[in-house]
């Protein structure tokens, strides 16, 4: 008789953003925002839960300085597997003078900012754009982010995690 005995495979984490980087590259990003939306006089920050809205957080704080009009936050929460349905928490009234900004934290194929855009669409807003954290290449969607704090190349099979810790982004990494 034979006995196996099994071991703990434990995955390495490649980390390819640390809090400094990720905070450098928010702070880039909302001084991008605030160059290419100057005339306009309202932001609407959708966060795509559970990591958009705390990156909002802390865009927000890179960004007041630079930005004179007003700014919004909203939460969209959905199924990122099988986004059919999509819910906001917060409300907005988005406008012929309001810039739409659609965040989440890793883009993957662009199912989920298509998805997303569901309960915005017929409000007519100034301008819908997107902002992700990191962006992956395996595109199937016709969405390419606006806003991009790094982008990687990687395999169909390896995963991308942004790690919060206490609501702060602590890190990115690749297994």
């Amino acid at each position: 008789m034979r006995l196996f005995c099994r071991k703990a495979i434990t995955v390495a984490r490649t980390y390819i953003l640390n809090k400094q980087q990720i905070q450098f590259k928010l702070k880039r990003m909302a001084l991008q925002i605030a160059e290419r939306n100057f005339d306009a006089t309202q932001l609407v920050l959708a966060g795509i839960a559970p990591q958009g809205p705390i990156i909002i957080e802390q865009l927000i704080t890179h960004l007041q300085p630079y930005f004179k009009g007003t700014l919004q936050q909203l939460t969209l929460h959905l199924d990122k597997r099988h986004p059919t349905t999509v819910t906001l928490e917060g409300t907005a009234t988005l406008n012929a003078n309001t810039v739409l900004l659609l965040v989440d934290d890793v883009a993957n194929s662009g199912k989920t900012l298509t998805y997303a855009l569901k309960p915005f669409l017929e409000q007519h807003p100034a301008s819908i754009q997107t902002l992700v954290l990191v962006n992956r290449t395996h595109k199937k969607y016709p969405v390419q982010p606006d806003y991009v704090g790094f982008t990687l190349a990687t395999t169909l099979q390896e995963y991308i995690d942004v790690e919060v810790q206490e609501g702060e982004l602590v890190g990115a990494w690749v297994e």
